[in-house]
């Protein structure tokens, strides 16, 4: 992953990686629900980036959560 270089009168992405300290631009919607909390109907999104993907869906299986990836849309925000 390359490091985020702000050029002053450029705009900075909106949007980044949920991994703490993560820069990287999303490629992939994490999508999960705390069964305990939340009915089916309820579904929450950490945004993921290529490298942290894997790390988040061992994390949210590893604590029995539904988990499921789907990569993101170019324009999605």
């Amino acid at each position: 992953t390359s490091p985020l270089v702000i050029i002053p009168g450029t705009q900075t992405p909106s949007i980044r990686c949920s991994r703490t300290s993560c820069t990287a631009l999303p490629q992939w919607n994490v999508m999960w629900r705390n069964p305990r909390i939340h009915g089916p109907d309820r579904q929450k999104i950490w945004l993921a980036c290529d490298e942290h993907r894997d790390y988040f869906e061992a994390y949210l299986s590893q604590k029995g959560f539904p988990v499921s990836s789907a990569p993101r849309n170019s324009g999605e925000d």
